[in-house]
């Protein structure tokens, strides 16, 4: 990546983060390069990322595409499956300390991006938790799975 490229990409994560406003269609293509700090929850990580040498942005990242339980959930149920995501992400971050972002957009909360992460063997960790049974598909829209409602 070109200087010239990549100081729009590094304003435009940090004004990502900063306005819960942004347009949903402002699309960082990525990919970025990023530390894992810690673990969040079981689909949020803190991250270093680094969009371009010597320059970096400290970062919450959503997983796209999965939504897992709430680890304050109201339920048994709920606060342990939120539990359990948690640690299946964290080893994947364990293994994988570093990862790439990529489709990087705003997310509907202050101070957080949404992305696709991919580990350092190319392996997508939402797809991981989805495929793990302990999360479900979130399109970002609509009313979240909630684990403690019972139909």
């Amino acid at each position: 990546m070109t200087y010239s490229r990549s100081l729009p990409l590094l304003t435009l994560m940090i004004g990502l983060a900063a306005t819960p406003f942004a347009k949903a269609e402002t699309l960082v293509e990525g990919p970025v390069v990023a530390d894992v700090i810690r673990v969040v929850d079981g689909d949020t990580l803190l991250v270093t990322a680094r969009p371009w040498p010597q320059q970096s942005v400290e970062v919450f990242v959503r997983l796209r595409g999965i939504d897992t339980a709430e680890l304050k959930s109201k339920c048994d149920t709920g606060r342990q499956a939120a539990e359990e995501a948690k640690r299946l992400l964290e080893d994947m971050a364990a293994r994988s300390p570093q990862v790439k972002l990529s489709r990087i957009a705003a997310d509907k909360y202050f101070g957080r991006i949404v992305a696709d992460v991919s580990l350092a063997d190319g392996r997508d960790p939402a797809r991981e938790i989805l495929q793990a049974g302990l999360a479900t598909p979130y399109s970002g829209k609509g009313r979240k799975n909630d684990l403690c409602v019972r139909s």
